[in-house]
């Protein structure tokens, strides 16, 4: 029996019976209508409207700038065009860190302005109590361990995380508190693949990793990365499935050339 096959609608306790019986969840990043559909269509267990629309959409050096209206703006796309999957929208930096109350409401927003299904926020014990009083108000949390790029600037690399004991550390106790307070699941990012696993055991809820090896529960990966949009981000955990940088910039290049030339439009393609 596949899970994944028999559900009609994803859920967050879906993931919980995927992790239970052993079968991999599969996630990936959309940040607009026309993406998601494709990507729903094809079956993605999860979508995450990822705050790495900065980086791939928006041009930003890192997920910092974002905004949380930018990211409704993504959610609220992405979402016209699901039937099936569960979407996991980013908690933009400075939207939850300091202050749970206002974590609270931005979260709130998320949900009421976008119909998504679940928030995403990074960080352990430091953001215990603005997940407390988000999941306290019925909306489901997925966390972020390991790489949290929004703490770009002071890890000042994006290099992998928690390979010293005391940040693994860190990140055992960090996961098991996710636990508690009731997050659904929690993505790991770029720790080694031992510590890692050793994780994804400890706890009941699914792991999701980039960069964190073939045990997590599931895997996620930027679309961008993924379908070779982007061209210069080549990281080792990263498999390219194609290669659409180069087909696109052929179609635009034939396009060129076709109107240059006055073979576009013909006369089929006229009125």
């Amino acid at each position: 029996m596949s899970i994944h096959k028999d559900v009609k609608k994803v859920t967050t306790h879906t993931l919980q019976k995927m992790k239970l019986h052993g079968e991999k969840i599969s996630m990936l990043t959309a940040y607009d209508y026309s993406f998601a559909k494709i990507f729903d269509a094809s079956g993605i267990d999860v979508i995450l409207v990822g705050d790495s629309a900065g980086n791939v959409i928006a041009g930003y050096e890192t997920t910092v700038p974002v905004t949380l209206d930018q990211m409704i703006y993504h959610a609220q796309s992405v979402v016209r065009g699901i039937n099936r999957c569960l979407v996991v929208v980013d908690m933009p930096f400075g939207t939850y860190q300091s202050n749970s109350d206002i974590a609270l409401a931005s979260a709130i927003r998320i949900m009421k302005e976008t119909g998504a299904h679940a928030i995403k926020l990074e960080g352990g014990e430091e953001v215990l109590d603005s997940i407390k009083k988000i999941v306290s108000a019925g909306i489901p949390v997925m966390g972020h361990l390991g790489l949290t790029p929004q703490s770009i600037y002071k890890f000042g690399t994006y290099t992998v995380r928690a390979k010293e004991e005391q940040e693994a550390e860190k990140l055992k106790k960090d996961i098991q508190l996710l636990e508690e307070v009731g997050c659904f699941a929690v993505v790991l990012e770029k720790i080694p693949a031992t510590l890692a696993a050793e994780v994804t055991k400890s706890v009941n809820i699914p792991t999701i990793g980039i960069g964190a090896g073939a045990a997590c529960d599931g895997q996620v990966l930027v679309m961008h990365d993924m379908l070779g949009i982007t061209t210069e981000f080549k990281p080792r955990f990263l498999r390219q499935y194609a290669n659409l940088g180069e087909q696109i910039n052929n179609a635009v290049k034939k396009y060129i050339e076709d109107i240059k030339k006055k073979d576009f439009p013909n006369e089929s393609e006229s009125y």
